[in-house]
C-alpha cells in the first residue's frame, strides 16, 4: 500500500503497510516500565454486585478497568498544559497527525555528574536539517528500555540551550526516548519543557513533547514521515502512538 505525498514542492513516497511503530505499551505487568514514583498500571475485570467483566470468570464479556497515568506508564504526548496552570488539553491543540521527521541518535555525556544531551551533540547529528519533527533516540539503546523503572535513577536529559536550539530551529513535535526532557529531581526549573514552548514569551500551544519512545535498532537516522497518534484525552497528556515511515 504505497502512497506519494507533496511536502513543500517535493514529492515522498511511503509504504503504509510497513509502519516502524516506535511507542511503548501499557502493560498491567509489574515490569512495565515506570517513571515518578507510582505504581504499576492495573488492566482488571470490572466488578460490581452479581457481575465481573470477564469471560474467564463465567460472565458474557470481558469489561475492564484500567488505572495508569500517562506521564508514567508509557509513551506519552503533552502539550505545554503539564506546566501551566491553564491546564491545556493536548488533545484540544494538536490538530494535525502527520509530520515530515528527523530521527537522530545522540550519546548523552557526563557533566557534573549527570547524563545530558547538549546543543554541540544536536547541531553534530542534524547538519543543516530544520525539521518539523525530531526523534530522539539516545545510546546506549537496549531493550531493557521497554521495562526500564526510572524513579530515582537520574536519567539523561537535555540541557536548556540544546532545547533553545530545537525549538529556534522550528521543531514543533520533539519525541524522545527518556520519561521526561529534564532532570528527574530538579526542584521544578522545568528548565528544557519550559524552553521547548517558550513558557516565558509567546507561549507555543501547538507544540507537543511525546517521551517513552523506543526506537529500535533497525530504524536508521534520517528522514521519516511520522504518524503522530494520540488518544483523545481532555488532558495536558495522553498515552500515544507514533508510527515512523520510511521514505523510498
Amino acid at each position: 500500500m504505497k502512497t506519494t505525498i507533496t511536502h513543500k514542492a517535493n514529492q515522498y513516497q511511503i509504504d503504509l503497510s510497513k509502519p516502524l511503530d516506535i511507542s511503548i505499551p501499557i502493560t498491567s505487568k509489574k515490569d512495565n516500565v515506570n517513571a515518578w514514583y507510582v505504581d504499576a498500571p492495573t488492566i482488571e475485570p470490572h466488578k460490581e454486585s452479581n457481575f465481573t467483566g470477564s469471560i474467564a470468570a463465567g460472565f458474557s464479556t470481558n469489561f475492564y478497568d484500567i488505572s495508569f497515568n500517562p506521564h508514567a506508564h508509557g509513551t506519552h504526548t503533552e502539550c505545554v498544559g503539564h506546566i501551566s496552570k491553564e491546564h491545556q488539553s493536548v488533545n484540544r491543540y494538536l490538530k494535525q497527525f502527520f509530520f515530515l521527521a528527523e530521527v537522530i541518535t545522540v550519546t548523552p555525556i557526563k557533566q557534573k555528574g549527570d547524563l545530558v544531551i547538549t546543543k554541540d551533540e544536536l547541531e553534530n547529528a542534524l547538519g543543516s536539517k530544520s525539521p518539523t519533527a525530531l526523534v530522539i533516540r539516545t545510546l546506549p539503546n537496549t531493550a531493557s528500555k521497554l521495562k526500564r523503572q526510572y524513579s530515582h535513577t537520574n536519567p539523561p536529559y537535555i540541557l536548556e540551550d540544546a532545547m533553545v536550539f530545537i525549538r529556534e530551529l522550528g521543531v514543533e513535535h520533539l519525541l524522545i526516548d527518556l520519561p521526561s526532557v529534564d532532570k528527574e529531581k530538579d526542584n521544578g526549573k522545568l528548565l528544557a519543557h519550559k524552553a521547548f514552548w517558550n513558557f516565558n514569551g509567546e507561549v507555543r500551544l501547538g507544540a507537543t513533547i511525546t517521551e517513552f519512545i523506543f526506537v529500535p535498532d533497525t530504524v536508521i537516522d534520517g528522514t521519516h514521515f511520522l504518524n503522530l497518534q494520540v488518544a483523545p484525552f481532555e488532558n495536558d497528556a495522553s498515552p500515544s502512538r507514533p508510527v515512523l515511515y520510511k521514505i523510498k
